[in-house]
């Protein structure tokens, strides 16, 4: 087993991601582009400066507007979005979902006192969509659920929750951030409507889960098969699947500097490994406009290099989205982002989007002990600024947040 040094497995987790060393993908067709190469894109509702799904994006995606997500999955059907933890996935992955979707129907919903599948309320909402076409929460009227809102207050939002999950409806479209549902094959494209068989699922998802992740630690492939298949995966049938993959070819074993954990990686990213252990930027990751060494980049909060205590073991950077902390223990701010110049994170800051008043606030601003303070960070944090404004419509700043004199005036000049 080969090992690499620390410096290669964040290059290269950020450069699989699309991150790093510069943005290679540009405008509405980009936003397809980046997604296959994400290979998923958590969703949030929250709007602080903009969603965390469209913050991602704008650090792939050179010229990205948020309109760009909505198009590509929405009016184009390039990708549909699924699952209790929010994702949006590639349409081309939709029959590998069927399996899933399939264990969901089996399982049902049970909450508290409502309890699910009732079939004539699904029925029910299944007529209306098929009669009067894609239709949202606030469509139907139902009786109150007690004791579940996370998905809706009404029986018939609970009941469209749990056809969702099973595959039956869809989300055609989003209103803001609301959900408007249609029949299934009304939005699948025909040659993506149909079920993989579960062989060729279960090794896709394998495919999927170490692509999505980079590099993945190997003990770690039969947790996330189960939540990929819906099902339970025993831990000696995910030592099976493990020496299957790497005796097809598909993956290798990697150790990682200081680590004593044994990773896994597709064979197919092998060559960019091995580009970058000598030193090199792989060809296909060129940027087309400005590095994250001469124009950093803001990173989403639900961003999967960095959040769920990724930031710590890859990068030895402290982050937590604290916006479910109550405001007296927060540490940082309640939208705090964290900030890539070049190959790290270096700093993070707490930003505010006036739309009244039109204008970006920075509330808070923090630089790492060891960040860089010279004047070509000062100007790569000044392009960043102004490339995140114009991703969010923000026409003017305000400063007030960053304590360090010298740089506050730097932007301020840069800025105007």
């Amino acid at each position: 087993m080969d090992t690499i040094s620390k410096l290669t497995y964040r290059r290269f987790l950020l450069g699989q991601q699309g991150l790093w060393p510069g943005r290679r993908f540009e405008g509405p067709l980009g936003a397809e582009s980046a997604l296959r190469q994400m290979q998923a894109l958590q969703l949030d509702p929250l709007v602080m400066v903009a969603r965390s799904q469209d913050i991602a994006m704008y650090g792939r995606v050179l010229d990205y507007k948020p309109e760009h997500l909505y198009e590509m999955a929405y009016t184009n059907r390039k990708a549909f979005d699924y699952g209790g933890w929010l994702m949006m996935y590639p349409m081309s992955d939709f029959p590998y979902w069927r399996l899933h979707m399939k264990h969901r129907k089996q399982k049902g919903l049970n909450y508290e006192s409502f309890k699910y599948p009732p079939k004539e309320l699904l029925k029910f909402i299944l007529n209306e969509l098929r009669e009067r076409g894609p239709l949202g929460n606030r469509d139907f009227e139902g009786a109150k659920v007690k004791g579940w809102s996370y998905r809706g207050r009404k029986e018939t939002s609970v009941a469209l929750f749990h056809l969702w999950l099973t595959g039956e409806v869809m989300i055609s479209n989003r209103k803001g951030f609301d959900r408007i549902y249609d029949l299934r094959e009304r939005v699948v494209p025909s040659e993506f409507d149909y079920s993989a068989t579960e062989k060729e699922t279960i090794e896709f998802m394998s495919r999927k889960i170490i692509a999505f992740l980079g590099m993945m630690r190997e003990s770690g492939l039969g947790t996330e098969l189960s939540y990929y298949l819906h099902k339970d995966v025993p831990r000696e049938n995910a030592k099976k699947m493990v020496s299957k993959l790497v005796e097809q070819g598909i993956v290798s074993r990697v150790g990682v500097e200081g680590s004593k954990d044994g990773f896994l990686i597709l064979n197919s990213d092998q060559p960019h490994l091995s580009d970058l252990e000598a030193g090199h930027i792989p060809l296909k990751w060129r940027p087309l406009g400005p590095s994250t060494e001469e124009e950093v980049t803001l990173l989403a909060p639900l961003e999967i290099v960095s959040a769920r205590g990724r930031a710590k073991k890859v990068f030895d950077f402290e982050y937590l989205w604290e916006v479910y902390k109550p405001a007296h223990l927060r540490r940082w701010g309640y939208y705090t982002l964290p900030i890539l110049y070049g190959d790290d994170l270096v700093a993070r800051l707490d930003p505010k989007f006036d739309r009244k008043t039109n204008t970006l606030h920075i509330l808070g601003f923090w630089l790492e002990d060891d960040a860089p303070k010279d004047e070509s960070f000062a100007s790569a944090l000044a392009s960043g600024l102004r490339r995140f404004a114009g991703m969010i419509g923000a026409g003017k700043f305000d400063l007030g947040g960053i304590k360090q004199t010298k740089l506050r005036s730097f932007l301020k000049a840069k800025l105007k």
